[in-house]
């Protein structure tokens, strides 16, 4: 889990191949969705992840993620328990949304692969997003996490890049300033830590 984690909010496999000429991590995250759209976007993601040598994680959907073939699936605070998924899935990975310092050392406690934390920043992905933690609560999260890797989500710019790396973040996942840019693959090297080193 390093430098730019993509997310694939929409059934689109031109989105899909400009995310991974950056990222090495493909999470399909269709809100709302139905199984079987949720299902046939996984599988051309899995195609093309396939093809480049990437990770995909499929959010939420245990079942799904199964029937993909993904490498892993992300769970939300009110999805299944770590110990649960890894019963369907013991071969998956499984990452896990936190939103605080306690619900960090919670996922760490469970056993989880990796952590997305956030919102850092105000965000308008989410209809009802969880309190913003900023760049102070970053730090304490990875500290909390003991060296389990974390994804910064949440309103993230180009600008705070070099900032959320440096409070120690594995990871940054940004949805709406990648997805909704006129070059995607463009817009998702500025999120990745390789980018600032060139720079």
């Amino acid at each position: 889990m390093n430098g730019f984690y993509a997310v694939l909010d929409r059934d689109d496999e031109a989105l899909a191949r400009a995310l991974l000429t950056v990222a090495r991590v493909l999470q399909v995250r269709i809100k709302p969705g139905a199984a079987n759209e949720i299902l046939r976007a996984a599988q051309l993601a899995r195609r093309v992840c396939d093809e480049v040598g990437a990770k995909l994680i499929v959010n939420d959907r245990v079942d799904i993620a199964l029937a993909a073939g993904a490498d892993g699936v992300h769970l939300g605070q009110t999805d299944l328990p770590v110990a649960e998924a890894r019963r369907f899935g013991p071969k998956l990975l499984v990452g896990v949304s936190t939103h605080d310092v306690a619900q960090v050392e919670r996922a760490v406690a469970a056993g989880a692969d990796y952590l997305g934390f956030g919102p850092i920043f105000e965000t308008k992905t989410k209809d009802n997003p969880d309190p913003v933690q900023g760049i102070a609560g970053l730090r304490a999260a990875v500290t909390a996490a003991r060296g389990t890797p974390i994804v910064a989500i949440g309103g993230i710019a180009a600008s705070a890049v070099a900032d959320v790396y440096a409070a120690g973040a594995s990871a940054i996942c940004a949805i709406r300033a990648v997805n909704h840019a006129s070059d995607v693959a463009l817009a998702a090297r500025a999120f990745n830590p390789a980018t600032l080193h060139a720079s």
